[in-house]
C-alpha cells in the first residue's frame, strides 16, 4: 500500500474481493445507475388476479440499495419495457424521479437519461436481463446482469450478480458501485442514515 493511502473499509474490501480490476475501474466511474425492472428488481414473475389486476414482488434489500446509491451521490433511474402504476408507486416509495416506462429502445432512453443528468455514457451504468436491454448495456460504461439471464445477454455484461433478479441482485450491484467509489464505508458509519422513515 502506498504511503499516505488509506485502507478500504472492511465492508468495501469484502465486496470488492472477487471483482476484477477493470470492473472496479468501470464501477468507480459511474455517476448514474439505471435499472431494468422485470427480471432485475423483480424475479420476472407476473401475477394476475381474477379481476385482471397485476402484482409484482420487489425485494427490500434492492430497495435499500437504491436508496443507498442516492445517499452516496449516485443518480438512480429506471427503464422498463412494460408500463403500469406498480412501478411508478415503487419508484415513488424509493424517491426515484426518473422512471421511463413502456420503452422499446432502451439504448436511446439511456442516452437521453445521461444527457438529462449531464453525464457521459462512460459515466452511466445499466443493469438488465433480456434482449431488449442489450442496446443499453452496450452503450453504458458499466453493464451488469443477473445469473438467470439468457447466456447471450449475461455474456455482454461487465459484471454478473451472484443473486438472481428480484432476490438481491440489484443490492449487490449497488454495494459494488459504492465500494468501488469508496463510499460504502462512509454510509455504514453515518448515524441515522436515511432518517427515521421506511427505507425499503
Amino acid at each position: 500500500m502506498a504511503s499516505g493511502a488509506t485502507r478500504p473499509h472492511p465492508a468495501e474490501a469484502l465486496v470488492l474481493a472477487r471483482v476484477a480490476p477493470l470492473v472496479k475501474e468501470r464501477a468507480a466511474a459511474v455517476r448514474l445507475m439505471v435499472f431494468d425492472v422485470d427480471g432485475v428488481l423483480t424475479d420476472g414473475s407476473l401475477y394476475y388476479g381474477e379481476n385482471g389486476e397485476m402484482f409484482k414482488r420487489f425485494h427490500a434489500l434492492d430497495g435499500h440499495g437504491l436508496r443507498l446509491l442516492a445517499e452516496g451521490g449516485i443518480g438512480v433511474a429506471l427503464i422498463t419495457g412494460r408500463a403500469g402504476a406498480i412501478v411508478a408507486r415503487r419508484a415513488a416509495e424509493l424517491g426515484i424521479a426518473d422512471v421511463m416506462q413502456g420503452v422499446r429502445d432502451k439504448g436511446k432512453a439511456l442516452t437521453e437519461l445521461a444527457q438529462r443528468h449531464g453525464v457521459s455514457l462512460d459515466q452511466t451504468g445499466y443493469m438488465g436481463d433480456d434482449i431488449i436491454d442489450l442496446p443499453a448495456m452496450q452503450r453504458a460504461g458499466f453493464s451488469a446482469s443477473v445469473p438467470n439471464a439468457p447466456i447471450y445477454v449475461s455474456q455482454g455484461a461487465h459484471w454478473i450478480s451472484s443473486q438472481p433478479g428480484g432476490s438481491g441482485a440489484a443490492r449487490e450491484c449497488c454495494d459494488l458501485l459504492l465500494a468501488a467509489q469508496g463510499r460504502l464505508g462512509a454510509l455504514l458509519s453515518t448515524p441515522g442514515l436515511l432518517g427515521s422513515g421506511v427505507i425499503q
